[in-house]
């Protein structure tokens, strides 16, 4: 899962918040000129001078121009990594989960343009779908890690659990089957109110509709 979002920035300081900004505007830069022109045909220099910086400035963020591409926010998962550990103790783990990603799909509704083009790059590019599809398993792997810190408490290095991966991949799933619904359904309810209704179901172990 693939987030941009500028929350949890407020609570750095302006510098801080200045190079999310930057960050954000190189992605979204790349995103657009690759959606337009095809990945392929993009370079760095374009990037940065739709971006308004310079060549130099886009290496301070990116290790290669594919990395603009794939990753948007780099620093979303940690984000919400330290948001599960860190939510009340008398929240479960599916409920600390949920209240992370909400806290980063805050916004979901505005980015959703620049979500979908940046699917459709991904997609049109074998290996720029290689390297999201990876960088999606290390996003779910960490917080799985989180999860599995979550329930030991103890700070311990054993890695996840069969629980820990599950909820972890049920919750990404989630998040896929919210934005899909609502993107055919927007007129019906806000982003997040379909959200918090798939993750309801999800807590009570996803009985059927009633007839």
């Amino acid at each position: 899962m693939q987030l941009m979002s500028e929350k949890g920035a407020a609570g750095g300081g302006l510098r801080e918040r200045k190079k999310r900004a930057t960050r954000a505007a190189l992605a979204e830069a790349a995103v657009r000129l690759a959606a337009e022109h095809g990945a392929e045909k993009v370079t760095v220099e374009a990037i940065s001078a739709t971006a308004g910086v310079s060549v130099r400035t886009f290496f301070n963020y990116f290790d290669s121009r594919d990395d603009a591409f794939v990753v948007i926010d780099a620093d979303a998962g940690a984000r919400m990594r330290r948001a599960v550990l860190d939510a009340p103790a008398d929240l479960s783990p599916l409920a600390a989960l949920r209240e992370a990603m909400a806290a980063e799909l805050a916004e979901a509704e505005q980015q959703h343009e620049l979500w979908r083009l940046h699917a459709e790059v991904l997609h049109a590019s074998p290996h720029l779908l290689a390297r999201g599809v990876g960088a999606h398993m290390a996003a779910e792997a960490d917080l799985a890690e989180a999860i599995a810190l979550r329930l030991r408490g103890d700070g311990g290095t054993d890695g996840p659990g069969l629980y820990p991966r599950l909820l972890a991949a049920v919750a990404g799933a989630a998040v896929r089957t919210s934005m899909d619904h609502w993107s055919a359904h927007q007129e019906e309810a806000a982003f997040l109110d379909v959200f918090h209704e798939v993750f309801t179901l999800l807590a009570a172990g996803l009985p059927a509709p009633s007839a």
